[in-house]
């Protein structure tokens, strides 16, 4: 497998549409390699999800994964989900704002409006149909992801950008966190 490397903000791919993957190709090699390719850049920038569009591909691929992960120690677990050709689908009027990072944001925070239920519909990685509701955390990081695909990243969303923090800053003032020092 291969560490895939990943858009920063500024990048145009970032804010490009990416093109839906033809469902008879899902189950190709190419797809497949690409697909474990993701998975493994995901992991080792311990990202809670990865689009396509962050590693320069404009196709609607995304993977999801939240275990253990250091960079969201108290998240709730979230299944290996592979998602292709999303269509989200919001199930409640409510929204809420939350803390969200991203591996194209590196070492940044902030806080964006999300809806707090929706319904997925998509593809899995065997070309098989997959519907879901995910509420909260899963929600959340479903329309990152989705996003992602349709050309947005998370501070294009953010209602006011005095949330928007660096990591430390964040954890220091945001989550009362105060830095190790030696």
């Amino acid at each position: 497998m291969a560490i895939l490397k990943v858009a920063r903000l500024g990048h145009p791919v970032l804010h490009e549409i990416a093109q839906p993957v033809p469902v008879e190709m899902i189950r190709s090699a190419e797809v497949q390699r690409f697909i474990d390719d993701m998975i493994d850049t995901m992991h080792e920038y311990s990202g809670a999800g990865l689009a396509a569009n962050q590693v320069h591909t404009l196709s609607q691929i995304a993977v999801i994964e939240v275990a253990g992960n250091p960079r969201y120690p108290d998240a709730p677990q979230i299944p290996l989900t592979v998602v292709i050709n999303p269509v989200v689908t919001p199930l409640t009027e409510e929204m809420e704002e939350g803390w969200e990072g991203c591996l194209s944001v590196p070492d940044m925070r902030g806080r964006v409006p999300r809806y707090t239920a929706v319904r997925l519909e998509c593809y899995d990685r065997e070309a098989r149909r997959m519907d879901l509701v995910a509420k909260d955390f899963f929600a959340r990081v479903i329309q990152h992801e989705t996003d992602h695909l349709n050309g947005i990243v998370y501070v294009d969303r953010m209602r006011d950008l005095s949330s928007l923090s660096f990591l430390a800053e964040w954890q220091r003032y945001a989550l009362g966190v105060q830095e190790q020092t030696e």
